[in-house]
This record gives structure tokens, C-alpha cells and sequence, in this order.
């Protein structure tokens, strides 16, 4: 039960990274929307935590299996910049302000999400010590 624990909070914990940053990068691509030339930047990690969950355990392990035994250290983080030419700019700046407020609104939403889920998981462990 306990090791169990510890897996899903490790999880948890890299995701609240990966939001954080990604928290970061947004509010980076909010304040350079008035710059030429800039391009947007992203962060993926949702694909790659995805990817390690459903190659971890057997095929038929519960989720909870599988957040046990996923390997963090093969579950990486990358920031991206999005050399999307599909903006209707004419200074080649790529972000569009209203859709970086919304992506950063819903970060800021699954960041307090993943801190309530880790406060919970404590919370379970300490009264299972008492």
C-alpha cells in the first residue's frame, strides 16, 4: 500500500512539474505577443507520461499497476517551439493571444487539480500512520 502510494504521488509530482513549466512557457508566449519575429513555445509531456503508463506493467494490469511500476526516468519533458506559419500576423509572430489565455487558464486549472490529488494522496498516508 505504501509503495503504492509513493508511485502515484511520483506521477502526480512530475505532471505538477511538466504543468508548471508549461504554466511558464505560456505566460512567456503571453508576454511576447507583441514581438516580431516570435515564435510560440509549447510543452509536451502528456504523450510521453501516456506512452510509459500503458507500456508499463503487463497489458492487462489495473491503472494503479501500471502507476506503480512506470519508470519516471524514461518519462521526459520537452519544451517546443510551434514554427507554425499559420498566423494571419504580418510580422511572423505566431501567438495568438486569446488562445495562449485560454491554454494558460486551463494549465492553471490541471496545476491546482495535480496539487489537490498529491495533497489528498498525503493526507491518506498520514492516516494510515496514525
Amino acid at each position: 500500500m505504501v509503495t503504492g502510494i509513493f508511485g502515484y504521488v511520483n506521477v502526480l509530482k512530475a505532471a505538477a512539474d511538466a504543468s508548471w513549466t508549461r504554466e511558464e512557457v505560456l505566460t512567456n508566449n503571453i508576454a511576447n505577443v507583441d514581438t516580431p519575429n516570435y515564435k510560440r513555445q509549447d510543452v509536451e509531456f502528456k504523450t510521453y507520461l501516456n506512452s510509459a503508463i500503458e507500456q508499463a506493467g503487463s497489458p492487462d494490469a489495473s491503472l494503479t499497476k501500471k502507476i506503480n511500476s512506470v519508470d519516471l526516468s524514461d518519462v521526459t519533458m520537452r519544451t517546443y517551439t510551434d514554427n507554425s506559419t499559420l498566423s494571419y500576423r504580418l510580422d511572423g509572430n505566431n501567438v495568438d493571444l486569446s488562445t495562449e489565455n485560454v491554454e494558460l487558464a486551463s494549465e492553471q486549472i490541471n496545476y491546482n487539480a495535480l496539487i489537490d490529488s498529491i495533497n489528498n494522496e498525503f493526507s491518506r498516508f498520514k492516516t494510515v500512520i496514525k
